[in-house]
C-alpha cells in the first residue's frame, strides 16, 4: 500500500487546508489540458491526414500511453526530487508538451504532434497522483474533504478547458488549433507558479502486516470477484474513450457541426464524468458497488440509444452527457470491486496488474476509435457498447448470486 503520514493526527489542519487550496488550484489548471486535447487533438490530425483519416485518433492515443507512462515517472520523481519538485516538473512537462505540439500543427507534422501528445499524457500521469497528495497532507478526519476539494477541481476543468479551446480556436488564423494547443504552455507554467508555495509533510514509511499470507498473483487475478471488477472497469473505460474520442470527428466531419459545438459536447461529457464523484462513494457505500457498476452500465446503454436515435445536437451532446456519468459509475464502482479483492499485502501488484491491462486497453480503444469511425462512421461506434455492457451485466450477476450462495463480503 502507499505510505501515508503517519496516522494523519500530527498533520496541522490549518497547513492541511492551505496544502489542499494550493493543490485543488493546480488540479484545476493542468487538468484543464486533456478537455482541451481530446476536443482538438483528433480533429487537427484529421486535417493532417491524407485520404486514409485511419489514423486520426492515433495523438490521442499517444496521450493514453503517456499517462501510462508518467503514473511511474510520478513516482520515480517523487522518489529522487521529493514531491513538490515532482509535481513542479511534471507542470513544466506540460507546458513543453504544449510547444511540441503546436509546432507540430505549424508544421503539419503529424508524427511530431503524436509525440507532443505522449509528453501532453506523461505530465496528465503526475496529475493524477494530485489527490493522493492531497490525502497525505491532511489530518484523518479532513482526508475525505481534502479529496472532495480535488474532486472540486476535475469540474472546473471541464469548465476551463473547452472554453480555452473554443476562444483560442482563431488565435493563429491560417493554422487552426494552434491557438488551442499553445495554451498548454501557461498553464503548465502558472500550475507550476502555483505550487511553489506547497508545504508538503514528508511521509511516513511503515509496513502493513497482513495476518494472513500472500497469495500468488496467478491466482488472485483467476478469482470471480477480480475478473468480473477489472472486467467492468475496462470496460466502462474503454467504452467511454472509444466514444468521446470520436465524437468530436463525427460532429463536424460527418455532421457538419462547427469546432465551437463539439468543444461543448466535450465540456458536458467532462462534467458528466466528474460530477457524480461527489455523491459515487455514498451510494457505492448504501447500496454495493455491484449495483453501481449495474446502474453505470446501464446508463451507457442508454447512452448508446439516444446517440443511435439521430445526428442532431441534443443526440451528441446527449449521449456524451450520459457517456461521462455512465464511465463514473462504472470505472469507480468497478474499482470499488477490484479493491476488495485482495488482501493489503496483495496490493501492490495486483493494482499494478490491473493498471497495466487497464492502460494498454484504453490505448487500443482511443487508436481503434479512428479506424472505426473512418471505416463505419458513427454509427459504428455505437455498436460495442450493447456486447460489453450486457457481458458485464451478467457477470455482476452471477458475482451477486454468488454473494448470496456463499456470504461473500461486499
Amino acid at each position: 500500500m502507499a505510505a501515508v503520514a503517519g496516522t494523519g493526527s500530527e498533520i496541522d489542519l490549518g497547513s492541511a487546508k492551505r496544502n489542499v487550496a494550493l493543490l485543488t488550484t493546480a488540479q484545476a489548471i493542468l487538468g484543464s489540458a486533456p478537455p482541451i486535447a481530446f476536443a482538438a487533438g483528433g480533429l487537427a490530425a484529421y486535417q493532417m491526414l491524407g485520404d486514409d483519416k485511419g489514423l486520426a485518433t492515433a495523438p490521442l492515443t499517444g496521450f493514453n500511453v503517456g499517462t501510462a507512462l508518467g503514473a511511474i515517472g510520478v513516482a520515480l520523481a517523487a522518489r529522487y526530487l521529493g514531491r513538490k519538485l515532482g509535481f513542479i516538473a511534471g507542470a513544466c512537462i506540460m507546458a513543453m508538451s504544449g510547444l511540441i505540439a503546436t509546432i507540430a500543427v505549424f508544421q503539419q507534422n503529424f508524427w511530431l504532434m503524436i509525440a507532443g501528445f505522449i509528453v501532453c499524457g506523461f505530465s496528465a500521469g503526475f496529475t493524477q497522483k494530485i489527490r493522493f497528495a492531497a490525502a497525505d497532507a491532511s489530518p484523518t478526519a479532513y482526508k475525505a474533504t481534502a479529496i472532495s476539494w480535488i474532486l472540486a477541481g476535475g469540474i472546473i476543468s471541464g469548465l476551463l478547458g473547452p472554453q480555452l479551446a473554443i476562444y483560442t480556436e482563431g488565435l493563429f488564423e491560417t493554422v487552426p488549433y494552434a491557438g488551442a494547443f499553445m495554451m498548454f504552455v501557461p498553464l503548465g507554467l502558472i500550475a507550476a507558479a502555483v505550487m511553489l508555495f506547497l508545504r508538503l509533510p514528508a511521509l511516513t514509511d511503515h509496513t502493513t502486516v497482513s495476518a494472513e499470507p500472500a497469495r500468488p498473483l496467478s491466482e488472485i487475478v483467476m478469482t470471480q470477484r477480480f475478473m468480473t471488477g477489472m472486467f467492468c472497469g475496462i470496460s466502462s473505460y474503454c467504452l467511454m474513450t472509444f466514444m468521446m474520442t470520436g465524437a468530436p470527428l463525427a460532429m463536424v466531419y460527418e455532421c457538419g457541426f462547427s469546432n465551437v459545438e463539439s468543444f461543448y459536447g466535450i465540456q458536458y461529457h467532462v462534467l458528466g464524468m466528474f460530477g457524480p464523484s461527489f455523491f459515487t462513494g455514498k451510494l457505492i457505500n448504501r447500496f454495493g458497488a455491484e449495483r453501481v457498476v449495474a446502474a453505470g452500465l446501464g446508463i451507457l446503454m442508454v447512452c448508446a440509444v439516444v446517440a443511435h436515435a439521430g445526428v442532431e445536437l441534443w443526440n451528441f451532446w446527449g449521449a456524451l452527457i450520459l457517456l461521462g456519468i455512465g464511465w463514473n459509475f462504472g470505472f469507480i464502482g468497478s474499482t470499488a470491486i477490484v479493491a476488495s479483492s485482495y488482501r493489503p499485502s496483495e496490493a501492490d501488484k495486483v493494482q499494478g496488474f490491473n493498471d497495466i491491462i487497464l492502460f494498454s486497453s484504453v490505448a487500443l480503444a482511443s487508436f481503434a476509435s479512428g479506424l472505426v469511425f473512418n471505416a463505419f462512421g458513427w454509427a459504428g461506434m455505437i455498436l460495442p457498447v450493447w456486447p460489453l455492457a450486457i457481458t458485464g451485466l451478467v457477470l455482476l450477476f452471477l458475482l451477486s448470486r454468488r454473494k448470496v450462495a456463499v456470504g461473500d463480503p461486499a
